[in-house]
């Protein structure tokens, strides 16, 4: 059954979909949005709302435990989930009604069903078909895992098993070191378990420069956040009290639980893709820089494009696809220009390349780096955090990376991001009035030291 033919099909209702969506109705183009599952998909769901809120959570049981240090008398009991769980669920809940009511006034067809591409043209759901001039792919990921390692659910968890816990385990370990690994890893932590991290790769947050990543362990030790690096995942038993881990070189582990961290993978399969003609690559949808694919007004957006799966990348490509089918020509993204947050204790940002991207990109002797520990920052002191910005820079050029470790760094990333994307200098940032006391003004010192002019800094 073939119904009326519209300027744009949407895919998927999580952030890529919905930002194409709102973007293209108000460019005055006919939309019809299809979801399967819930308006504002994963990351609102069951990834970056519910797991911040998780991680709050565990940052006020923190900061009862601690209160004593800042004069201040309180006793932590315990932690009741089921408030841990409601506080969140109505932080999702609000959120998500509010995205109702946007794509509903915004005069957006929105249909609920599992939708299939069955031409390059047409996406059928529960046998209607919506034809569109264009189509957008949106489906976005899932929780993956590893050959062999079935999860269950119970002991074996994925994210989104563990952000419906009815308790705080007592001990986990958590197969995966990136982000989302550390983030489950400092809210456990935080609320009471014993936790272990396991990570095949070097170091923890592999992604980040190498100085961040080992900020971030000694923060951890510091916590007793226990992790193994350079020690691929081997084998996975059930306990009476839960699991045993086998790591390379035969050492177990055992704890109540194992949370599966080990990245996400594309929900492409099954959806008609690959029948249409669409270029794939180990799951993911091919793009160029304007992100259409290889069949002619089909284009992709969001975790199933190649690249780092974030929700204000696909948020902004759906954006760009939008203004791109109504011939407004945006400039392409720049994927170096997406800022970067991990939410732990400590948290991570960064913005552009690391030093070793940069050099490899300019050559060593090209390159300068600085580092401006957050202790001669005011409020971070009165924080009592710990952490450093780092610049890099092309020699007598501008900044090509930002990298922030600390608490409450993921808040600066806002500057930061228009220091890299706007290719400033460290003399044009350093004579910017910076608000003091503030975070922020660590950014301000960082750039004066890097301009040759030192105040709360050595050279």
């Amino acid at each position: 059954m073939s119904g009326e033919t519209f300027d744009v099909v949407i895919l998927g209702g999580g952030s890529g979909g919905y930002a194409t969506a709102l973007r293209a109705a108000q460019l005055d183009l006919s939309v019809v949005l299809i979801e399967k599952d819930k308006l504002g998909g994963t990351c609102l769901h069951r990834g970056c709302i519910p797991t911040k809120a998780l991680l709050h959570a565990g940052e006020v049981a923190d900061q009862t435990r601690e209160s004593e240090a800042f004069g201040i008398k309180a006793e932590l009991i315990g932690i009741d989930m089921a408030g841990v769980n409601a506080y969140k669920d109505g932080v999702v809940a609000k959120l998500y009604k509010g995205l109702q009511g946007l794509v509903k006034s915004a005069k957006i067809t929105y249909v609920e069903g599992h939708g299939r591409l069955v031409a390059p043209n047409t996406v059928e759901v529960d046998g209607q078909r919506y034809v569109g001039r264009n189509v957008v792919l949106a489906t976005g990921s899932y929780s993956r895992t590893l050959p062999g390692l079935e999860l269950d659910g119970t002991r074996v968890i994925s994210s989104e098993h563990a952000l419906n816990l009815d308790r705080v385990p007592a001990s986990a370990i958590v197969l995966g070191g990136g982000v989302i690994g550390v983030e489950f890893a400092s809210a456990w932590k935080s609320l009471g378990t014993d936790v272990t991290i396991i990570e095949a790769l070097p170091r923890l947050v592999a992604a980040e420069d190498e100085e961040v990543s080992k900020a971030v362990e000694r923060a951890f030790r510091k916590r007793g956040i226990g992790f193994k690096t350079g020690k691929p995942f081997e084998k996975v038993e059930h306990t009476d009290a839960g699991v045993r881990v086998t790591i390379a070189g035969g050492e177990t582990i055992e704890a109540e639980l194992l949370l599966v961290a080990v990245g996400r993978g594309p929900t492409t399969a099954d959806i008609g893709y690959e029948e249409q003609g669409i270029a794939m690559e180990r799951g993911f949808v091919l793009t160029d820089e304007r992100l259409r694919t290889n069949v002619p007004h089909v284009f992709a957006v969001g975790d199933i494009v190649p690249g780092l799966q974030l929700a204000h990348r696909g948020f902004q490509q759906g954006i760009f696809v939008a203004e791109e089918i109504a011939g407004k020509h945006p400039a392409p993204i720049d994927e170096a220009g997406i800022p970067r947050v991990t939410y732990s204790d400590p948290e991570v940002a960064s913005m552009g390349l690391t030093e070793a991207k940069a050099k490899e990109q300019y050559g060593a002797d090209k390159v300068q780096s600085y580092n401006y520990n957050l202790g001669g920052n005011g409020k971070s002191q009165i924080l009592r955090t710990q952490g450093f910005i780092k610049l890099v820079r092309v020699a007598d050029g501008p900044v090509v990376g930002v990298h922030m470790v600390g608490a409450r760094v993921g808040e600066l990333i806002g500057e930061a991001q228009l220091i890299y994307n706007w290719e400033a200098y460290p003399a044009e940032v350093a004579q910017l009035v910076h608000a003091h006391p503030t975070q922020n003004e660590a950014l301000g010192e960082a750039h004066l030291a890097l301009a040759g002019k030192p105040l709360h800094a050595h050279a």
